[in-house]
């Protein structure tokens, strides 16, 4: 039987050779961790090489991504189909192993690591998808949901502040599914963290309400599984197992130094390390002795059977709850939705009366959310402002998990990173709240959002100097145009209840994130007809028109559309003047040719667009002609009316800037159209 130490080796050996040939990469904390992982992998790890999504699998997480070669090591052993060639092309262009663990890019990782902290707080939501679905299928008899988190996670996950809002959370939610190993080297890249990081990270965690085992010695085998043994005992706790390990363990000159955090060992190192911890193959040879000892294919088969067999059970004693489950764990949308979201758009069409477009949202959550119980809400302590509560909404306690909103508390970032995890579990759609401005805090993980494409829903209210009297600091004015140049993320600005229902149609429809920004102040219904109304759901559409091409095109969003219109009351006196509504620029920039070109012809230049927050975005809409009313400055503390008029955010601005555009238009020597964007 091959030794526990040697099967740990293979990781070594296959880290420090790919992180060597790539001349990149990070080989200290796979040679560091290589022990812990091979006991959890080979003797507690329940998952199925040969189907990386079987859903009842264990969730392993590597927070501290830059040691991805730790987990591409495990993944091609135990069976994965990542061949020794992927692992030769590390950090290689399309290469299946990336220089942080991507999720798509590679089978069997559960979430894009690399910014430190985000994967520990992804596991936080995982272990509340897992919790959450046990309390909402499992039956007396009938446990169809039923696996752990665990999670690897270094110092530097510690030290980020994201860690400490979602290990706050967790140990307030009892998620005792929820297994943590923290790799106590003592080093990061600047050397010894005693010089900045002296937590006692025990008490700490404790403090936190999670069990806590102290002082695991992470090259000891039989220690590390006491402790893993111990920790799944606990069953209303988190665990954190803090492993004291040497970083580049095996190295005899580099082990224990930062020096073999983020840079290749070295030819002679590397020698060294072969001839120290005996191992006598050249690079990226494996025994096959060694590759039988790791193989989990037969046992991960047997673990999907045996779970396969159990929900044929399930289904048979309850058919509709199984049917649901596969309907929610395969993203199925409910049966007649489209028809369902057209009647609700059309009722809000019928009625009367101004709303802000947050109280919009709420109406559609009443509405759409019955159809939906994969919804799980929240928000970081605005919940009555972001107005993410809806008539069905439940809160989700740790004594009362079959819950569908969670109050994250003061924890934008935490909130966003757990909604991310969330989502990568699967059988939920998470949405969370918070003012625009804000995103700010939670802006990485909504950026990890996009780059998965995960389906994660931001309810972003406030969202422009319309709050008023709070002031600048909680006046977005970038963030819509940053979260629009963010590559993934879908991005509404609705002006009326309409539009609103529209974009949560798109965003439940979507198969990735979409942030959703809303109003506070109270804005007028738009009137539209059957053609208008269809065309809300391509992003940009004419709202309003003259007979035959317009002389000028007014394109606006959310709260600035009704000041659109009312410049185009005294406009129509002067010119033929078009309206675009331009909810979500992302939808219409995805519509075909001859569409965009129908409602932003080329041939009409004179263009202005109106929008309270940076300008520089729409010059893409307008052409080097045009013109953009917005705010490239922050806002003020006023009543949002005087705000408005201060900033010039007017319908008297729009109309001069036109009468701007229409001059500068006629005095074009060429009589050529001049270029915009189409």
């Amino acid at each position: 039987m091959t030794s526990r130490h040697v099967l740990a080796n293979a990781i070594r050996a296959l880290s420090m050779d790919a992180v060597q040939k790539a001349n990149s990469g990070h080989p200290g904390m796979p040679m560091g961790m290589a022990d812990i992982a091979e006991v959890l992998w080979n003797d507690f790890l329940q998952h199925n090489p040969s189907n990386s999504q079987w859903f009842n699998r264990d969730r392993f997480i590597l927070s501290n991504g830059h040691g991805a070669m730790l987990q591409y090591s495990l993944l091609h052993l135990s069976g994965y189909p990542l061949s020794i060639d992927d692992i030769k092309n590390f950090r290689q262009w399309h290469s299946k192993t990336p220089g942080h663990p991507e999720f798509g890019e590679t089978p069997g990782v559960e979430t894009t690591t690399g910014p430190l902290g985000q994967g520990l707080a992804n596991g936080v939501g995982m272990a509340i998808a897992e919790k959450t679905m046990a309390a909402q299928f499992n039956r007396p008899g009938h446990i169809i949901v039923d696996h752990m988190t665990y999670v690897f996670a270094g110092d530097g996950c510690l030290m980020e502040g994201v860690s400490h809002e979602a290990c706050s959370l967790a140990g307030t939610l009892g998620l005792g599914k929820l297994i943590v190993f923290f790799d106590d080297n003592g080093i990061s890249i600047d050397g010894k963290v005693g010089g900045w990081f002296t937590d006692n990270t025990p008490q700490r965690f404790e403090a936190y309400n999670w069990h806590v085992i102290p002082k695991v010695d992470g090259h000891d085998s039989e220690a590390i599984k006491n402790a893993i043994l111990q920790a799944k005992a606990v069953t209303d706790k988190p665990t954190l197992i803090c492993c004291q390990t040497v970083i580049g363990h095996g190295a005899p000159n580099l082990a224990g130094s930062h020096k073999v955090h983020g840079s290749p060992l070295g030819e002679e190192e590397i020698a060294a390390v072969r001839e120290n911890i005996g191992w006598h193959y050249p690079p990226f040879e494996i025994p096959s002795e060694i590759y039988s000892a790791w193989d989990a294919r037969k046992k991960g088969e047997q673990f999907e059977q045996t779970w396969n067999e159990k929900f044929k059970s399930y289904q048979k004693e309850f058919p509709e709850l199984a049917e649901e489950f596969l309907r929610r764990v395969n993203k199925r949308l409910p049966e007649n939705w489209t028809e369902i979201a057209k009647k609700f758009r059309d009722d809000c069409q019928k009625s009367s009366g101004n709303i802000a477009t947050r109280t919009a949202s709420k109406n559609s959550l009443d509405a759409f959310a019955p159809y939906f119980p994969e919804l799980l809400g929240g928000s970081a302590d605005l919940t009555g402002s972001n107005l993410t509560w809806w008539s069905g909404s439940e809160d989700l306690r740790k004594t009362e998990s079959g819950g569908n909103y969670l109050h994250y508390g003061v924890r934008e970032f935490g909130m966003s990173a757990i909604m991310n995890g969330l989502a990568q579990h699967g059988g939920f759609i998470p949405y969370g709240g918070t003012f625009l401005v804000f995103i700010d805090y939670a802006r990485n993980a909504a950026r990890l959002s996009a780059l998965m494409k995960s389906h994660v829903i931001y309810v972003l209210s406030h969202d422009s100097i319309g709050l008023g009297e709070d002031g600048p600091t909680h006046q977005p004015i970038e963030h819509a145009s940053m979260l629009r140049m963010t590559p993934g993320m879908s991005v509404w600005r609705p002006c009326d209840a309409v539009e609103t229902a529209v974009a949560w149609q798109d965003a439940l429809e979507n198969h990735g994130p979409t942030s959703l920004l809303l109003s506070r102040q109270n804005l007028p219904l738009q009137s539209r007809n059957a053609e208008t109304l269809e065309n809300v759901r391509r992003g940009g559409y004419i709202l309003q028109d003259s007979e035959g091409t317009p002389d000028a095109i007014i394109i606006a969003t959310g709260s600035e559309v009704s000041i659109a219109m009312s410049a185009a009351e005294e406009l129509k006196k002067l010119c033929k003047i078009r309206i675009v509504s331009m909810p979500s620029t992302n939808v219409f920039l995805a519509q075909d040719i001859s569409y965009r070109e129908k409602v932003l012809p080329r041939a009409v230049t004179a263009r202005v667009a109106i929008e309270a927050g940076s300008t520089a975005f729409w010059y893409e809409f307008v052409g080097t002609f045009g013109k953009v009313i917005g705010l490239d400055r922050f806002g003020a503390s006023a009543p949002y009316q005087q705000l408005y008029e201060k900033f010039g955010l007017t319908s008297a601005a729009v109309v001069g800037a036109v009468k701007e555009c229409l001059l500068e238009s006629s005095s074009h020597s060429d009589g050529k159209p001049h270029p915009v964007f189409l």
